[in-house]
This record gives C-alpha cells, sequence and structure tokens, in this order.
C-alpha cells in the first residue's frame, strides 16, 4: 500500500511529519502502539489514516468533551459523516438513536467515564472495534501530571471489545509513565515511538519578581510590547478572570477560560480565539487540548505550573507553525505556596478514604453533602475495587509522594542556572542533542523575533518600566 497517496488523497498533504508514517504502518500491520509525539505533530492522523484500511470501527477515548467536540468538527470538515461522540450532555433520546446504530459508525468517541458504564459496554459488545485509540494516555498513569482514575477503567472493556488492537497517544510521558501505560491497558509487546521532545523554535524565558504587584506591572508592559496571539496560563479560575479583566483595561482583546464556565461559553471562546477575535486567552490548565492554532505566538506562566509535564504540553502549544515562540514563567516569591496548595488538594485524605471506604462505592450522598470531593471519591472508589483499606491509604500515600516530587522538579527549574532546555528534555528521559541559538534565558535570549513594533519608538505604558526591563528583559 502506497501511504504517501493515501495521505494526499485523504488529507491534500504530499509527505508526513516525523514519525507519522512508522506509527501508521504498524498500527496497519496490526501491531500494539505506544506513540509519544509532542504536541502540535499530528497525533490524531495516526488513528484516523488507519482507519482507511481497518475494517471496523475506531473506537476513541478521550478525557474532554472540548476535544472531542473539536476532533469530531475535524472529521466532519473532511467530509466524514460516519462520526460521533457519546457523552454525558447527549439526551436520553439522542443516546437511544445512537445505540441502535452504533455499529455504523466508523470513528466513536468516548469519555473514559461512559465508557465503563453497563448501558454503554452492553452496546459496545454487539459491534466489532478494529483499533481502540487511548488520546492523551499520560492520563492512565498514577504518575502521569494529569490523573485520571476512569482512564484505569479502560482495560475492564477490553473483553467486551473481544480485545481490539489498541494504539496509546500522548505528547509528554516518562519512561515510567510508558510502562504504566503498558501495565494498566495490558499491552505485552507494544511497539513504542518516541519522537524526541524538544521543539527548537520555542524560547523559554523565567523572570523573577520580588512581589506580585511587580509581576503584574510587568504583564502590563509584557503585553504591549510583543505580539499575541497568546496564553496566560492560571493556577486558579478566579485569577484568569482577574488578568482577563486587567487586559481588557489595557486596551487588549481578551477572554477568560477555565472548567467551571457553562459548555457552551468555553466553546465560544474558544471559537473567538481560533477566528482571530480576541489575541489573548487567561485560562486554568483546562484550555488548550484539542485547540489547533499554528500561530501562538506567547504562552505565559502566571502563576507556577503543577508538574514539569504539563508546563511542557502547555508551552506546547505556541508555534506550531514553526516560527519562533516565547514561553515566559513569571515567578514572584511566595508563589510556591499555591503551587503546593493545587498539586497537593487534589489527593484524598484519609478521612475521605474512610469514609467512602466504609460507606461504599455507591454512597454518593457523600459528594452531595460536602463530606468527600468527587474527584476525591472517583479515586477511592477505583482502588477499592482493588485493594483493602490499607492498601488504598499506601497507594495515596505513593501519590503523595509522586506529587512532591512534581513541586520539587519545579521548584528546581525556576532556581536553575543552566540550560532550561536541557532540564526539561532531560526530565523525559531524553538528551538534547543540538541546542538551537535561541534558546533560554540562562543562555541568552534575542527578543527582537517577538517584539510587536520598534521598541525605541516611546510609549507612555512602557517608559515607566523602561530602566527596570533593561535588567529583566534586555534589549
Amino acid at each position: 500500500m502506497n501511504l504517501e497517496n493515501l495521505l494526499y488523497t485523504t488529507y491534500g498533504f504530499s509527505s508526513f511529519r516525523p514519525g507519522q508514517k512508522e506509527i501508521i504502518e504498524r498500527v496497519i500491520s496490526g501491531d500494539d502502539v505506544i506513540a509519544l509525539l509532542p504536541t502540535g505533530m499530528g497525533k490524531s492522523i495516526c488513528y484516523q489514516l488507519p482507519a482507511k484500511v481497518l475494517p471496523d470501527s475506531i473506537l476513541i477515548v478521550s478525557p474532554l468533551l472540548s476535544l472531542m467536540q473539536d476532533q469530531v468538527a475535524q472529521l466532519k470538515k473532511m467530509g466524514e459523516k460516519s462520526v460521533i461522540a457519546i457523552n454525558s450532555f447527549l439526551k436520553p433520546e439522542d443516546k437511544e438513536k445512537i445505540m441502535n446504530r452504533l455499529g455504523s459508525y466508523k470513528f466513536i468517541f468516548i469519555s473514559p467515564e461512559m465508557l465503563v458504564q453497563p448501558f454503554i459496554k452492553k452496546n459496545l459488545k454487539k459491534i466489532r472495534v478494529s483499533l481502540l485509540v487511548a488520546d492523551e494516555a499520560h492520563c492512565i498513569s498514577q504518575w502521569g501530571f494529569d490523573f485520571r482514575p476512569d482512564y484505569l477503567r479502560i482495560s475492564e472493556i477490553l473483553p467486551t471489545l473481544n480485545f481490539p488492537q489498541i494504539l496509546a497517544l500522548t505528547a509528554t510521558a516518562t519512561d515510567k509513565v510508558t510502562e504504566e501505560i503498558k501495565e494498566y491497558l495490558s499491552l505485552m509487546e507494544p511497539y513504542i515511538y518516541c519522537h524526541p521532545m524538544d521543539r527548537k523554535n520555542i524560547v523559554y524565558d523565567i523572570k523573577k519578581f520580588e512581589d506580585r504587584h511587580e509581576k503584574i506591572e510587568f504583564l502590563k508592559t509584557f503585553i504591549h510590547r510583543f505580539n499575541g496571539p497568546g496564553i496566560i496560563y492560571a493556577g486558579t479560575r478566579k485569577k484568569s478572570q482577574e488578568l482577563s479583566a486587567l487586559l481588557t483595561e489595557q486596551g487588549i482583546s481578551s477572554a477568560f477560560y477555565h472548567g467551571g464556565m457553562e459548555h457552551q461559553d468555553r466553546i465560544f471562546v474558544q471559537q473567538q480565539f481560533q477566528n482571530g477575535e480576541i489575541q489573548w486567552i487567561c485560562s486554568t490548565n483546562a484550555f488548550g487540548m484539542g485547540v489547533h492554532i499554528s500561530n501562538i505566538r506567547q504562552v505565559i506562566h502566571f502563576q507556577l505550573p503543577t508538574s514539569i509535564e504539563g508546563y511542557v504540553q502547555e508551552v506546547g502549544r505556541a508555534g506550531r507553525d514553526g516560527k519562533p515562540a516565547l514561553a515566559t514563567l513569571l515567578y514572584a516569591q511566595g508563589d510556591e505556596g499555591l503551587l503546593e496548595s493545587l498539586v497537593m488538594d487534589d489527593l484524598p485524605t484519609q478521612y475521605e478514604i474512610e469514609e467512602v471506604y466504609h460507606k461504599g462505592a455507591a454512597a454518593t450522598y457523600l459528594i452531595d453533602q460536602g463530606i468527600v470531593r468527587e474527584t476525591a471519591f472517583r479515586v477511592i472508589s477505583y482502588w477499592m475495587t482493588k485493594l483493602p483499606l490499607e492498601g488504598i491509604i499506601r497507594q495515596l500515600e505513593l501519590l503523595s509522594i509522586g506529587k512532591k516530587q512534581q513541586v520539587m522538579k519545579i521548584r528546581e527549574l525556576v532556581s536553575l542556572q543552566n540550560c532550561l532546555r536541557t532540564y526539561l528534555i532531560e526530565s523525559f528521559d531524553q538528551q538534547l542533542i543540538i541546542k538551537p541559538d535561541n534558546c533560554c534565558v540562562n543562555d541568552g535570549i534575542d527578543y527582537e523575533n517577538f517584539e510587536a513594533f520598534n521598541y525605541s519608538a516611546k510609549n507612555n505604558v512602557l517608559v515607566e518600566w523602561e530602566d527596570r526591563l533593561r535588567v529583566i528583559l534586555p534589549m
């Protein structure tokens, strides 16, 4: 089979991106595959193209509703009509219609939470699935930065589907995470494709301030000096809204985005950004998966990211067009407190573990009464099916140790005197072979590629901070 011809007739592309052809060949030949491709390298084509050859349905397990809908929209834009997304927003009557003709769909997108529902499992048993795709597969691993306990249940569905071929896709996974993906998906001898993590066109910058007020003043200057479009990541929903209001006050078109917004509001903001109607998104880490915008020039972390893996994935949303992009992390003394709070608050407490364990996994009233948090409930409920009480407590103690190690890696990044790029790449068990000329703040950065205008032209907004910027941000 000539894959280049298939690629051209399907997408109009004359050649594959690095790694795509190798992965697709393995999928078509029947191998299980774990594919690690950096953000923006075209992971979805690795199951969409084989679908032209494989005889039966492709089942894609996806972690976010917005990601599913974006992928469905992309396929429909290409003329693919045989595609559906199964999620909790479906009306009962629509769900019934879909189930009645489930086997007629070539692409079936589903969340891990929906995947294990008895009604869904019953209907999946009636159809033939050629390939199960675990998208954002790092969510499977308890050591992954975005661990989702329901992802661990994917293996429960495999007997129902008569053990289909598996493709696990992710942009960020260490060797440890890759091993857990293999274990939890019951992969015996998968083909593992690991693309170098380094994105040469992304320049890494860290700015340090005495206090948060200085950080705010710097940001005001930055958004006038440098080109968008860009993303500003904040640690909390409240801060994302505050930053969006700040940019609006400065005459910059922006919007906030976080998981607490209504679904339609999130979709609307994402579409505005994709259409170029707003220049900046101020968001929690809820924004980014499945967002295909090639010309994002800036990614700013206003507060410390919660892990190296999450940081690399978030900055990887910039510069997908291959042109220079700037990743700027802003740090003020005391920021570690919020970081530790964000990282550790996700973990179930011993009190929550004991309450759920003794009341039972069906006791969802514990969530309604505010006794146990929903995420904690899901994590504990999963481990209850595998371990006794003492084992659950020990398991979550290990998770706590892993979370603390994530915090330490971020602290090391901020305090680093050596090359940031080298540190980030080595965090993924890889080695940096070639360092670009414009690399990181510790090796010196040429900022001219990112400037919105000739900085020598004075601007009232810039004058006040110009002297400080000569130190913080060399001209």
